[in-house]
């Protein structure tokens, strides 16, 4: 029986959708920048870039967004997610999932593995971790920690702290059917070229509109807070190639 229904203080919960088809919202340009350089995507760069004080600005159409981890923000979600990077014979991969239909937040996006930072978690670390583990079976001990990024402040009011970090050879991928339907990789290179990175504008039902990053590979469409992650991951490591 529900928990709705025998309790009436809990409201049922309402799955959160768009309201809007991403895949169709109109471009809007956003400035010519440059792919990165075949060095600045390799492991050891970026592992000494995340060691080095960069110097470095978010993406600029969410500066605020990107600001978040500075205020002291009520009635939102805190999640963590992992930014997980992966060597193969072309070069270094990102791994994806895409989430299970029936969710009730972001049911059917792409995503990193992670989830809400919960009050048993030490830190924002430990709970993507946690929370990959659960999601596609990759146990901590195959991970190598790189750093973090700043969080990102959701449409749907969740703070999602990226962790970047290396999956050593070895893991396996066993995901959780519940909340992953699909667990797949994208080429680093492919993800690090501006040029595929697109900029959208959508008219909401209510009014009003948002702005929003596309990046699409093979028939995966990347979108929303995920592209947004990868977007501002390469503004660090275009700056970090300048800088080093």
């Amino acid at each position: 029986m529900s928990s709705s229904i025998l309790n009436p203080s809990v409201k049922k919960r309402i799955a959160v959708v768009p309201g809007f088809d991403p895949r169709t919202q109109p471009l809007v340009p956003s400035g010519v920048l440059r792919p990165l350089s075949s060095e600045a995507l390799q492991l050891d760069f970026i592992s000494h870039a995340f060691k080095s004080h960069v110097k470095w600005e978010v993406e600029p159409v969410f500066t605020a967004a990107f600001h978040v981890d500075e205020l002291r923000l009520e009635n939102i979600v805190r999640a963590a997610v992992f930014f997980p990077l992966v060597q193969r014979a072309d070069g270094l991969h990102v791994i994806f999932t895409r989430r299970a239909s029936h969710l009730y937040d972001h049911a059917g996006q792409i995503s990193f593995p992670g989830g809400r930072i919960e009050v048993t978690d030490a830190d924002a670390v430990a709970a993507a971790l946690r929370e990959t583990q659960e999601e596609i079976g990759i146990e901590p001990k195959y991970i190598q920690l790189i750093g973090t990024q700043p969080s990102f402040l959701t449409s749907t009011r969740f703070t999602m702290k990226p962790v970047i970090g290396y999956v050593r050879q070895g893991f396996s991928i066993h995901h959780n059917d519940s909340e992953v339907a699909e667990v797949f990789e994208v080429p680093l290179a492919f993800l690090m070229d501006p040029a595929h990175h697109q900029l959208r504008r959508a008219e909401l039902p209510g009014g009003g509109h948002r702005y929003y990053f596309s990046m699409t590979w093979e028939a995966h469409f990347i979108w929303g807070a995920t592209a947004a992650l990868v977007r501002n991951f390469y503004h660090y490591l275009a700056a970090a190639q300048s800088e080093l």
